[in-house]
């Protein structure tokens, strides 16, 4: 079915896990694009201060604390943007954390609780924005990983829940193209990414963790997910290195499985020891309101390859330009080696 989707000046937008990093970035991104929001997460009072905030410069956002485990409190998000708007036009299913360290030593009880944010509360999100979008036409937007498609050390349980997320929405895509339901149903897939993740995430190695290279600014993934409302697609690979990171996966598993384990355990731990007392996002919320984590190294602040993938216009121009620049440039060398071989003969 040939889903027609609302601009974004025109859309209310729910965003989950809104109150840092990637969820926060695209709400005031979509704020200043005119979208109308209702925001989710557990610590409300972030919340309240970002919505304060865009209402502030001119936009119009609410918030409904909770969390998206339980499906109750994910409802109660629809049933406030129902209330405050008469509906919604894209939900984005964004909220998850992490823990770090050997899958053997996660207890059962954490490894429960990560799949009850990171798969469970997709599941929630996606029943609960499905039966209105039914209706009514719009964009779901499904937040997974690179780590959905390939899976690395020490966060073999995030690895997991995000392998789920993917055979979640593609599943339930093709059951909604198959009932022609107007609903888009996209599956962003970032790769590292500069938030507050790593700070969040519990942790039980004897250093801090670190995201592995390279690393992206969270602006590209709220510019994927953004376009993703207004534009009907499948998946979008969000940075080059996570795409490239995949398809080794898939066409040389046994290679990269080799050359994960030689890289992944080293580039996963910083040099600063985990401080006793050591707290997490897990179970409950942390102090929110920061798009960045602070990553040491460099930042890529766009991605030519997700710009390229998700606007054909400009990659048919890439093609056509490298495609002139490589004729000027053999014309160019003809016409010196046609010049040099005139030279001799004369």
């Amino acid at each position: 079915m040939n889903v027609k989707l609302k601009k974004l000046s025109d859309q209310v937008i729910v965003i989950t896990g809104a109150s840092s990093g990637i969820g926060l970035v695209t709400a005031r991104m979509a704020a200043k694009r005119g979208a109308r929001l209702i925001l989710n997460a557990r610590n409300e009072a972030t919340l309240q201060r970002v919505c304060d905030e865009i209402t502030e410069n001119g936009g119009e956002a609410y918030h409904v604390g909770g969390d998206v485990g339980q499906f109750d409190d994910v409802q109660k998000i629809a049933d406030e943007a129902i209330r405050r708007f008469g509906g919604f036009d894209t939900w984005v299913n964004n909220a998850g954390v992490s823990i770090y360290g050997p899958v053997l030593e996660q207890s059962l009880e954490d490894q429960r609780r990560l799949f009850d944010t990171n798969y469970w509360g997709v599941v929630h999100g996606s029943m609960v924005a499905c039966a209105h979008l039914r209706k009514r036409g719009g964009a779901l937007i499904n937040v997974g990983s690179v780590l959905s498609d390939i899976a690395i050390p020490i966060q073999g349980t995030y690895c997991a829940t995000k392998h789920a997320v993917k055979g979640y929405t593609d599943a339930l895509r093709l059951e909604l193209e198959e009932e022609g339901a107007p609903i888009s149903v996209t599956l962003i897939k970032p790769s590292a990414i500069d938030t507050p993740y790593v700070q969040h995430a519990k942790n039980l190695m004897p250093v801090e963790p670190l995201n592995p290279p390279p690393v992206y600014a969270p602006e590209t993934v709220a510019e994927a997910i953004l376009h993703c409302a207004e534009h009907p697609e499948r998946d979008v690979f969000v940075g080059g290195g996570g795409k490239v990171l995949s398809v080794a996966g898939k066409h040389a598993p046994g290679v990269t499985d080799k050359l994960l384990g030689a890289a992944m355990f080293d580039l996963q731990q910083s040099e600063r020891e985990t401080p006793a007392g050591r707290r997490d996002s897990l179970y409950e919320p942390l102090a929110d309101g920061r798009e960045r984590g602070g990553y040491p190294g460099y930042v890529a602040e766009s991605s030519v390859y997700t710009k390229a993938s998700v606007h054909p216009l400009i990659t048919g121009s890439l093609l056509a330009g490298l495609g002139f620049a490589a004729f000027m440039a053999w014309r160019s060398l003809s016409e010196q080696r046609n010049g040099r071989s005139s030279s001799y003969a004369g």
